[in-house]
């Protein structure tokens, strides 16, 4: 709970959370790195994706899921929280993937598991689908022509 200027009692659904995560377009995610240098960058797609698809430029990887069962790692968190350091809860992570939606939940488990400052990269690496299910076409880092590496 927290109060008004007057005192009113606001209910918690009301309170912003200073700590929710924060979306940023492909172009946004590139600068903000770059402008904030203790910023994690995690790709959190397969290992395959991660090595035959390619990545961004210095992304560390942790599979939110990986084959062949695509189930959810139970160390994602701990992994993250290792890369991060000590003081994990409060770096600036930011989560990559294929189009964005798995970056969706592995931010919202690292908030649950107190992380602070977690962004999510919209369009993900390789963007959304066109119109003839493709990808790469329309928007994301590569699409975008950030830099990127095939390991």
């Amino acid at each position: 709970m927290r109060t008004t200027a007057r005192g009113a009692i606001l209910p918690a659904l009301l309170v912003p959370r200073t700590d929710a995560m924060k979306h940023l377009k492909p172009k946004e995610a590139a600068e903000f790195l770059k402008q904030t240098p203790n910023a994690l960058l995690v790709d959190c797609r397969s290992e395959m994706e991660y090595l035959f698809v390619g990545h961004p430029t210095g992304a560390l990887h942790v599979a939110w899921n990986d084959g062949p069962d695509w189930e959810i790692n139970p160390h994602f968190v701990g992994q993250v929280k290792k890369l991060a350091g000590t003081n994990h809860a409060h770096r600036p992570i930011v989560l990559v993937c294929r189009s964005g939606n798995r970056s969706l939940d592995a931010g919202d488990a690292l908030e649950k598991a107190g992380f602070t400052d977690v962004y999510n990269v919209l369009h993900g690496f390789e963007g959304d689908l066109d119109e003839k299910h493709r990808r790469n076409t329309t928007n994301g880092w590569r699409f975008d022509g950030l830099p990127w590496e095939q390991t």
